[in-house]
């Protein structure tokens, strides 16, 4: 029998929130390794990705993009946009024209 765990790649439920009164930031542990990226609240309605940081043991993984579907999935459960500022999340979302909905224009 095999550990599936390892090789399993982590879903938006694995992804932490952490919120405050200005922004915030979603992490995810993989391996010892915390993934991030890191949002400014523009008003109640709109975030701004600023920030997404993979280590370089996760790379390639699609970690960055889970933790981007995770701010996209928040945005249509509690009705905000979202600004992608950040390359990484601004090249996410060119590749997903499906999360328009909740992209700011």
């Amino acid at each position: 029998m095999t550990d599936d765990t390892a090789a399993r790649k982590p879903a938006t439920a694995d992804v932490q929130l952490e919120q405050r009164k200005s922004g915030g930031r979603y992490t995810l542990v993989v391996e010892t390794h915390e993934a991030e990226m890191t949002y400014s609240r523009a008003s109640a309605q709109l975030i701004i990705i600023d920030h997404t940081s993979v280590p370089d043991a996760l790379r390639g993984r699609g970690i960055g993009q889970v933790l981007v579907t995770r701010a996209v999935e928040d945005a249509r459960r509690d009705g905000f946009k979202i600004i992608p500022l950040c390359p990484y999340a601004k090249s996410q979302f060119e590749r997903h024209p499906d999360w328009n909905d909740v992209l700011s224009k």
